[in-house]
């Protein structure tokens, strides 16, 4: 089987992403999951038998596949390869693994972009927010346009560039979410979940993420080893309440080090701060 596109990996992503391309019929797909054929042939998109007869002529491709099956993927697909084929790795992994998969693919002769698909690809399909980088991505770019993908930006020419944003992206927006639940859960348990939200309504004041993370920091270096102690009563709460505190604990330690610092006048600027306490 021969074509100009291959999608390796056909989970909601791959297929979200074919069915909403007026270019599926130009496209190849391989899941290890059999039972994704019925999808494919549904959605007009070639069944590959195999990896090689997948990948076989395919310029382009893109790797949707489970974190845990990212490298390994990049390392199978590398040796079948066209010549000047770019891969295009869309999973969410660490940028240390990006590296390992870009020189197994490099190495032998293909082209690799690291890219992060940075919100759910539905609803967004083919708008979803790519970031690329790597020395092809203004050309692997090029080609998602062609495509239909419509909001990509090349945010440099290193490998794992992309994907340290998401990664350490996800440190706010999924610990937001763990937080929310480890406090949510305690409130319904104590009986006070109308009263913490609304508190929490009542403090909240939209501000930018540099004014808001400079603040944050500023607080916990001049008073991290006072709210640590608070937060470890905190935990004592939770506890009690036997709803869980694994956020809260690490919060304790977190302010604990930082307060540790001792600075009653910390510098001015978010930057100024990050790098004391780095040198710290």
């Amino acid at each position: 089987m021969t074509t100009d596109i291959t999608l390796i990996g056909f989970g909601e992503a791959g297929s979200t992403f074919a069915e909403a391309g007026a270019w599926r019929a130009r496209a190849v797909a391989h899941d290890r999951d059999r039972g994704r054929g019925d999808v494919m042939r549904r959605l007009d998109v070639g069944c590959g038998n195999g990896l090689a007869d997948a990948l076989t002529g395919a310029k382009l491709v893109l790797s949707l596949v489970t974190a845990d099956q990212a490298l390994i993927v990049a390392q199978d697909a590398a040796a079948l390869l066209a010549p000047g084929a770019i891969f295009c790795d869309m999973n969410s992994v660490a940028p240390q693994t990006k590296q390992a998969a870009a020189q197994a693919v490099e190495a032998a002769g293909g082209h690799y972009v690291d890219i992060a698909v940075m919100a759910p690809v539905d609803p967004a399909r083919l708008s979803v927010p790519l970031l690329l980088s790597g020395a092809k991505a203004g050309e692997a770019e090029a080609q998602l346009r062609a495509l239909g993908f419509a909001n990509i930006r090349v945010v440099g020419s290193d490998v794992g560039r992309a994907s340290a944003i998401k990664m350490i992206r996800s440190v706010m927006v999924k610990g937001i979410e763990a937080l929310t639940a480890e406090c949510v859960l305690a409130a319904n348990r104590a009986n006070v979940l109308d009263e913490v939200l609304a508190s929490l309504d009542a403090s909240e004041k939209a501000k930018p993420w540099a004014v808001r993370a400079d603040y944050n920091l500023d607080r916990m270096l001049v008073h991290g080893t006072r709210r640590a102690a608070e937060m470890e009563e905190v935990v004592r709460t939770l506890e009690g309440l036997g709803t869980g505190a694994a956020m809260t604990s690490a919060t304790v330690e977190r302010q604990r080090t930082i307060g540790a610092l001792g600075m009653k006048s910390p510098p001015d600027g978010l930057g100024a701060k990050i790098g004391r306490i780095m040198r710290e």
